[in-house]
């Protein structure tokens, strides 16, 4: 089976010096590509240049991206009706810079800010974020026979939040599974599919044997 597996984090550019980007080392998607491989699929990893987790040998494919803007480039380049698996465990940025501006030693009104480097040295700046595209939501059309499992990490409210919105997500993005874990969840992770009970699982062993049945055989 042909599996593209994404990890690691997305970053936005700040000016040509600095960034913004997510706390994502790359380990659970490099691990689940490489755990793939060792069963015999045929995988795509698309992992974060800023991914700090070794990075997988062959037979796992690597290709790197940057940008939120450039991971939805990758995933129209490999797009296909065949009948693959996508596994999107990237950290996607969900914000990203859309103006840098000053406000006047008067403290009055603020003005707009361009350069390759931001001084320090003329005070504090405000930056205003723009929401990233939901790529996930855009993977049904780029893979339409394509069995699609997302991430769901949730950070605040309980489990039965972080389970409510992996619902939503499933609905939104018209994928087949999705994985709910964070600390609003808990220890382990959920595995959720449309119309059916959560299964928990314990640890991330419990998670790749049911992500590797739910692949199937190569």
């Amino acid at each position: 089976m042909r599996c593209l597996v994404t990890a690691g984090p997305t970053y936005e550019p700040l000016d040509l010096v600095r960034r913004f980007t997510n706390f994502s080392t790359g380990r659970l998607g490099t691990l689940l590509a490489m755990e793939l491989a060792s069963r015999g699929h045929e995988v795509l990893l698309l992992r974060g240049v800023m991914s700090t987790f070794p990075s997988p040998v062959p037979p796992v494919e690597v290709q790197p991206f940057t940008s939120t803007d450039d991971l939805a480039s990758r995933f129209l380049e490999f797009a296909t009706e065949e009948p693959v698996v996508v596994l999107h465990a990237a950290a996607v940025s969900d914000f990203a810079p859309s103006g840098v501006f000053m406000r006047d030693p008067d403290g009055g009104e603020l003005r707009p800010v361009y350069g390759g480097k931001y001084p320090t040295t003329e005070g504090g700046l405000l930056v205003k974020l723009r929401p990233t595209p939901k790529l996930l939501a855009g993977l049904r059309e780029w893979y339409p026979k394509a069995r699609i499992i997302g991430w769901k990490y949730e950070v605040e409210g309980t489990p039965g939040d972080a389970l409510q919105r992996g619902e939503s997500q499933l609905i939104a993005a018209r994928s087949d599974a999705v994985v709910v874990n964070g600390p609003a969840w808990g220890e382990g992770f959920g595995f959720l599919r449309p119309g059916q009970a959560i299964e928990r699982l314990p640890d991330e062993a419990a998670l790749f044997t049911r992500l590797l049945e739910f692949v199937g055989p190569p």
